[in-house]
């Protein structure tokens, strides 16, 4: 499957391209393509109306709202989404698709390009922790020590690093957790996955521990203690009982898309994806039982709340709400462009992300 009509199914379904983004060069392999690149080391577009940019993902920090989108957006608001401010120093314009926060606070953000954001002030700054050129890198050097192992496929593991690189940094990251304030794990497009344990400054390949031979997307990845689950492309789920050290394939309740993972503690997680599909899982992943009720959309987001029910954000431009495993109930807010993102604020509303920015849904039945 294409990059172009692989991600159209998915997160990123607003007409934003595959390979438009920027290097900053490892050694004399990329030097060559920064100006092919260039996006990845611009600054962030600034924006008159900046709440009203198309944007892709949220989080909410106590009475702080995060939300990142296109051509490096992020804006933060601190009165519950009334009014919203574009954040300074983001050193890169490429589309930025996902925010998740460490339990100390730090922000991290995933992108085009391969790039990683993080904060340290609730979003206000951010720095460039790495980009798909070092990943490539990262990827080649751990092919590498697969192959002076004399490990079993290290070699075609060197052909897909070797070819990570020629391609420069043209793939996209499309999600980040952490365990702790010291290991995390981003993933993204053709099976790209990292794991950090130095707290986000360094990020190593773990590729080579996922059953996915055709390299299919991984969109979304969360974690309850060590235990990690990856769900992607044409149903993919990979989950690991070990920290990341190593990642099962698990079977699939569904075979199109998942887009979105969540945990609602220990041995309970949640997908949603392609067509309106969405389970709940009580034993870890080992079965799962359907949440009925949604429309034929794409669910690209689950978040799970603090009275145990489930909100989703549909593509149709819809918010829907599980609770207990009965079937999903569309809230009922005013007409909505398509989505790509939920919050709830401190007092309890609901902020809408997506193609009109973001959309304050005060007093929507809960």
């Amino acid at each position: 499957m294409k990059c172009s009509e692989s991600l159209g199914l998915g997160l990123l379904a607003w007409g934003c391209a595959c390979v438009v983004y920027a290097a900053d060069p490892v050694g004399d392999k990329v030097a060559g393509l920064a100006g092919k690149f260039a996006a990845i080391e611009r600054p962030a577009l600034v924006v008159k109306t900046p709440e009203k940019a198309v944007l892709l993902s949220g989080i909410a920090l106590g009475s702080r709202l995060v939300a990142v989108g296109e051509r490096g957006l992020v804006v933060w608001s601190d009165d519950g989404g009334k009014r919203w401010q574009q954040a300074k120093s983001v050193p890169t314009s490429v589309t930025l698709t996902a925010v998740k926060a460490m339990p100390d606070g730090t922000l991290f953000v995933t992108g085009h390009g391969g790039v990683l954001l993080r904060s340290q002030d609730q979003g206000l700054t951010w720095v460039r922790v790495t980009q798909g050129a070092r990943l490539a890198a990262a990827a080649a050097a751990r092919a590498d020590e697969l192959v002076t192992a004399a490990e079993p496929n290290a070699e075609r593991i060197r052909r897909d690093a070797t070819r990570l690189e020629a391609d420069g940094p043209d793939k996209p990251l499309f999600d980040i957790a952490f365990k702790d304030n010291r290991r995390g794990m981003a993933v993204g497009a053709y099976n790209l996955a990292f794991i950090t344990d130095d707290g986000g400054a360094t990020w190593r390949s773990v590729m080579d521990r996922l059953d996915n031979p055709k390299a299919l997307h991984l969109y979304a990845v969360a974690m309850q203690g060590d235990s990690w689950l990856i769900a992607g492309e044409q149903g993919l789920l990979l989950r690991s009982k070990d920290g990341g050290r190593s990642f099962t394939r698990l079977t699939s309740p569904y075979q199109g898309s998942w887009f979105a993972v969540a945990s609602q503690g220990p041995g309970r997680w949640v997908l949603a994806g392609l067509r309106g599909h969405a389970f709940v899982s009580q034993d870890d992943g080992n079965s799962w039982q359907p949440l009925e009720g949604a429309t034929p959309a794409s669910l690209v987001a689950v978040l799970p709340r603090a009275d145990g029910s489930l909100l989703f954000t549909s593509q149709a431009g819809q918010l829907l709400v599980a609770r207990d495993g009965a079937a999903l109930r569309v809230l009922p807010t005013p007409t909505l462009p398509p989505l790509a993102y939920s919050l709830l604020t401190g007092q309890g509303d609901f902020i809408a992300l997506g193609y009109a920015g973001a959309v304050r849904l005060p007093g929507v039945s809960k």
